[in-house]
């Protein structure tokens, strides 16, 4: 299935994560993650969950460091994650130059002093968005199955 994803994600104290090519100062507390996948959301954002694997984009090495929460799949044929990630940085204070290398916004990580979750649900909701929120690979899976029709054709 193809489409976009939002991961919460907390980091429980503040800290200096390094990438390949930069270092980003991250202060304590909920960061919101707008990344794509236009191969296969599933497998995408299973991987997020894993703690071993190689380390690619820069998400994979704050989530080295940092508690993967929740994600929200949201299932779309077309890119939409640029689009959301100007409408989260409405909302949240974005953190310049993370993960943004593909698109033309500043960034996909966005900070949060508290839990993003209701304002995230607000936001894909009054875009009419069609989204799930999961909390691990197996649920990810379960929703997969049960989306199996969304595949074909």
């Amino acid at each position: 299935m193809k489409g976009s994803y939002l991961l919460v994600i907390y980091l429980e104290r503040d800290a200096n994560i390094r990438t390949k090519a930069r270092e980003f100062r991250l202060k304590k507390g909920y960061y919101i993650y707008v990344g794509s996948a236009m191969n296969s959301l599933e497998k995408r954002v299973a991987r997020h969950f894993r703690k071993k694997k190689h380390l690619h984009w820069h998400i994979d090495f704050l989530l080295q460091r940092a508690q993967l929460l929740s994600a929200y799949l949201i299932p779309s044929e077309e890119r939409i994650e640029e689009e959301l990630s100007r409408i989260v940085g409405k909302v949240f204070q974005g953190v310049e130059g993370f993960g943004a290398s593909d698109v033309k916004v500043k960034t996909n990580l966005y900070f949060s002093a508290t839990p993003p979750d209701g304002t995230i649900c607000n936001i894909l909701n009054s875009r009419n968005l069609r989204w799930k929120r999961v909390k691990s690979p197996e649920e990810i899976m379960k929703w997969r199955e049960e989306n199996a029709e969304d595949r074909k054709g």
